[in-house]
């Protein structure tokens, strides 16, 4: 949401400054020299994180590069970029705010012909954001929902009242997650290694936790979940109390076909493999046969149609 309501003061941002690409010279020091051969990589950075961050949001990919590890870097790199061009204009800045003022400053500066006063372009930059942001918050703040039109999740929307970002198709596991011999290996460093079927798992001591699917494409929604503590698991296998785990999906490919936990989220009362949610079989698009879902993570981390835990200390 954050994001995407950045979009119109970028392009605010641009409009006011672009007249200044063009002026000749283009430089007449060092300073300024290098303020310019930065200001290149600055807007593309801006304009490839931004844009590329709402194409993400709808799951619309016209690349062939990975998104997260290219929008990871470029966030980065446009950090440092940014850091530059501050420090180019540091002394400028100075100067300007620590020369007194000529004349008394007046309360509306006067507009060019045609144009918005200062007041004027600031309230329609903050109507613009204003819009912006009722018009995608509902997808996470359910007071607003019926207004976010422009959001790209409804959150009631989707199999058994959830939003779903990957459906089984798309993940390539139709067969495998539905294949009658299924079964969740925990393996690596246990002495007992495990391997049930759901039918195993679903005779476990079953714990239940209100939880939320935080997705970072801006949604969010919470939901029942039931299911088997990762921890009894471990401790069924033999794990040492201090070990960390690998969930591996059925996803062959993918960036997140498989996710970490510490030993924190380990052992933590409420991560699970879950197999229902409020109260009903977990559907294929969410995961079934077993999820992953745990407090305080990211929904890219929360693996769906697990085949093993890979034990490690």
């Amino acid at each position: 949401m954050a994001g995407i309501a950045s979009i119109p003061l970028l392009l605010l941002k641009l409009w006011t400054v672009y007249p200044l690409l063009f002026t000749w010279p283009p430089a007449r020091n060092v300073t300024q020299l290098s303020e310019r051969l930065f200001v290149a990589p600055l807007v593309a950075l801006a304009l490839f994180q931004l844009f590329s961050g709402l194409a993400n949001t709808t799951r619309w990919y016209p690349w062939e590069f990975n998104f997260v590890v290219s929008h990871f870097w470029g966030g980065w790199m446009l950090i440092g970029v940014l850091f530059i061009h501050i420090g180019a204009k540091w002394q400028q800045s100075r100067r300007a705010l620590r020369t007194p003022l000529k004349q008394p400053a007046v309360s509306e500066p006067v507009a060019a012909a045609g144009g918005l006063s200062r007041r004027g372009l600031l309230w329609t930059a903050g109507a613009a954001v204003g819009a912006v942001t009722l018009t995608t918050a509902g997808q996470t703040f359910r007071p607003l929902e019926d207004l976010a039109s422009l959001a790209p999740r409804a959150p009631d929307i989707g199999p058994q009242g959830l939003p779903v970002n990957r459906t089984a198709g798309g993940a390539g596991v139709l067969q495998t997650a539905r294949a009658p011999g299924w079964r969740l290996q925990v393996m690596g460093a246990v002495d007992r290694p495990l391997s049930l079927s759901l039918e195993d798992l679903r005779a476990l001591p079953q714990h239940a936790a209100e939880l939320p699917i935080s997705c970072v494409e801006g949604w969010s929604a919470s939901a029942t979940w039931g299911g088997v503590r990762v921890r009894d698991l471990l401790e069924r296998a033999g794990a040492a109390p201090g070990a960390e785990v690998v969930v591996r999906s059925l996803q062959t490919r993918g960036s997140f076909r498989s996710s970490e936990l510490n030993t924190i989220f380990a052992q933590h009362d409420d991560t699970l493999l879950a197999l229902d949610i409020n109260g009903e079989p977990l559907h294929l698009d969410h995961g079934f046969p077993c999820r992953l879902i745990a407090p305080n993570r990211p929904g890219v981390m929360l693996t769906k149609w697990v085949m093993a835990l890979e034990v490690r200390t």
